[in-house]
């Protein structure tokens, strides 16, 4: 039973394909507080950039359509058609800012982690019904966090606010008697200092909360050892099923192997442990490997190359380097070509005597 337990224990780090398909159903590491930080950060840029040519786009068309509020048609068509100018008139105001806005928005989410497009957090999901998950939801880590969070947002935000407002209490006291044209400035002001304040506190809240909130997705998408095995399994493939056909790829080259040996020109061997077979005709750059192999199979090689009175040369180092430098159907290394010559030209030159004779 305790090895049970520990087998499905989530006490292993994921694996890149873990946290690839967490990726794919949507289940990432995002803080809210990173996104409430970069639109509040844009609306203090929208409104320390813009502030001033929002005011003017609007200000102007209303102050011509109180100057000429005499000659507004008050009929169907011209209520409609004062409603249409009065709407473009705002959009073309605060299209660039908005547009902003929703610029930050994106950011907020792409800095967390790259734009993700998934339905798995639109299907229906019954545990959410069950009492003990609303429980653990209501009293668990991320509620005790969010508690706090808030908490402390709040406690800061009135301090910000006190700390800036406090000192002008004097000043907003008299903006009673503050012409119009001069409220908007001290207004203006005010609200940016208040936002440069905010944004400056809520970073810290929206870094310290990203780390919590990745550290939390993280523990999500620890594995248990069964889980790695089944993932090995699945990517992989069956450790059985491997090992059975890698003996049938070994069957497959060792007969194909068998099969060349009697087309080799010579063995070069170790008598007791290395086979190396090389075929070389005139013309050719460099004498090829056509089978090599150790022990048995080495054994097997001198045997089929003795039926076919193909001749065996015994040279230990060279066989040696051979079996380990030189591939299947491949051509030999440059640094063998002497020794590998001497020895081919011998063969080649008993063929010559051999063939003397018999004519």
């Amino acid at each position: 039973m305790a090895d049970e337990s520990d087998d499905t224990e989530k006490s292993e780090d994921p694996t890149q394909k873990r946290l690839d398909d967490a990726l794919e159903r949507g289940d990432v590491a995002k803080s809210q507080e990173v996104n409430t930080w970069f639109v509040i950060a844009g609306a203090t840029l929208v409104l320390a950039s813009f502030s001033g040519s929002i005011g003017g786009g609007i200000e102007m068309p209303l102050r011509n359509l109180i100057a000429n509020s005499w000659m507004i048609r008050a009929d169907g068509p011209g209520l409609i058609h004062l409603a249409q100018k009065l709407g473009f008139t705002v959009v073309a105001a605060l299209g660039v800012p908005f547009l902003l806005l929703a610029l930050a928005a994106i950011a907020g989410n792409m800095v967390q982690h790259r734009l993700v497009w998934s339905a798995e957090s639109l299907k229906p999901k019954f545990s959410k019904l069950s009492p003990l998950a609303g429980a653990k939801r209501i009293f668990g880590k991320q509620a005790a966090a969010n508690f706090l969070k808030g908490l402390f947002k709040v406690v800061a935000l009135g301090a910000v606010m006190v700390a800036i407002l406090w000192p002008e209490r004097s000043r907003l006291d008299s903006m009673i008697r503050f012409d119009p044209s001069a409220l908007f400035g001290v207004t203006r002001s005010l609200t940016l200092e208040l936002l440069g304040a905010v944004v400056a506190m809520l970073a810290l809240v929206a870094i310290a909360d990203y780390f919590f909130q990745y550290r939390q997705w993280f523990e999500r998408q620890k594995m248990s050892l069964r889980e790695m095995k089944e993932e090995f399994k699945q990517s992989e493939g069956d450790p059985h099923i491997k090992g059975r056909i890698r003996q049938l790829r070994v069957a497959r080259m060792k007969k194909r192997m068998m099969a060349a040996v009697p087309k080799a020109s010579v063995i070069i061997t170790n008598p007791t442990h290395y086979s190396v077979a090389l075929s070389y005709e005139r013309g050719m750059p460099a004498p090829i490997c056509v089978a090599k192999g150790m022990d048995n199979i080495a054994l097997k090689i001198r045997e089929i190359a003795r039926e076919h009175d193909i001749p065996i040369v015994e040279n230990v180092p060279l066989a040696r380097a051979l079996y380990a430098t030189v591939e299947v159907d491949d051509e030999i290394p440059v640094e063998h070509y002497h020794a590998v010559a001497e020895i081919i030209g011998y063969v080649m030159g008993l063929k010559r005597g051999l063939s003397g004779r018999r004519a």
